[in-house]
């Protein structure tokens, strides 16, 4: 049956750059990568591909843009090295892959396919991930590929705030850098995919929400796929995803009733960022708390819509 009328949702994080600070040519930067990473997603619902093989191309793409910290572009931890965690989930059977604390596979996306793919576990972390990657035959890429200097700037200055013992000035670009892709194709399938370079200066070794399926990643036909960008920290302890498809399984709630109130209750909790979500019936939902999101979607009207503040 292909009687679904394909639809497809993405982020770029919750960690946008301050309304004030933002520059006319930065912001038109932004919608025009957001644009062109759906389109990549787009392009293969709209040839009949799987709701899984459109996120996996959409989370490249943002992976591939260095205006996002994911892939190359990623953030660096204290030690000025990257660590990187995916996560991928297909709603029809539940199969789902993660990765985490990895540096070298060119998209971790593609590391986290992999891991649900060609094991048969759900998880790897570490070295034993990135020796996995190798022996998949993955695309690795030295470290210094996947930085940039607007990302070791960032570093730099964190590392400068926390020495000099000044307040945090809650810039939300620093802990919030996340992409993710959530779509249901012709098919009816729902899948999601989320990807990201952490926290700026986050301490080696730190796993946010992004990898950990039920939190910052989740898909099952029946519900909702979701991918989550914020600080990870609190989706985790709050297991968002999962949330959300408790609420529209048991209390029977609306996408946009169960995305938006666990949005709102995390926000309540200093829980700050949001997700993007589609159900079975192709309805999106982009909720979140924050200043703004990097957010696209192409729903049943089929027409590309990007948007960074509220």
């Amino acid at each position: 049956m292909s009687d679904h009328i394909p639809v497809i949702a993405l982020h770029g994080g919750a960690g946008t750059i301050l309304k004030a600070n933002m520059t006319p040519e930065k912001e038109a930067a932004y919608h025009a990568g957001l644009r062109e990473c759906l389109q990549s997603g787009l392009d293969v619902l709209l040839e009949g591909g799987t709701a899984l093989d459109a996120v996996t191309a959409a989370v490249i793409a943002l992976e591939e843009n260095p205006l996002f910290n994911a892939g190359r572009g990623a953030v660096y931890t204290t030690d000025a090295t990257h660590e990187m965690d995916a996560a991928i989930m297909d709603g029809r059977t539940r199969a789902c892959g993660a990765i985490s604390g990895i540096c070298g596979p060119r998209n971790p996306v593609l590391a986290a396919r992999a891991v649900m793919e060609k094991t048969e576990h759900v998880f790897l972390a570490g070295e034993g991930a990135k020796r996995f990657c190798v022996e998949a035959g993955l695309e690795i890429m030295p470290p210094e590929w996947f930085g940039t200097e607007q990302r070791l700037q960032a570093l730099h200055k964190e590392m400068e705030r926390r020495q000099s013992g000044s307040p945090d000035d809650g810039d939300p670009a620093r802990k919030h850098g996340t992409v993710g892709a959530v779509a249901r194709d012709k098919f009816g399938n729902l899948a999601a995919a989320t990807s990201t370079g952490g926290m700026t200066a986050k301490t080696p070794g730190r796993v946010g929400d992004s990898p950990v399926i039920g939190a910052g990643t989740w898909a099952d036909n029946q519900t909702v796929a979701l991918s989550a960008t914020g600080h990870g920290e609190y989706f985790i302890r709050w297991a968002v995803g999962h949330e959300v498809d408790a609420r529209m399984r048991w209390a029977k709630q609306s996408l946009e009733q169960a995305a938006t109130e666990v949005v709102q209750e995390l926000g309540a909790i200093g829980g700050s960022g949001g997700v993007i979500a589609v159900d079975a019936k192709g309805n999106i939902c982009l909720p979140f708390n924050s200043e703004g999101m990097y957010r696209a979607w192409c729903g049943k009207d089929g027409i590309i819509h990007t948007a960074i503040y509220e």
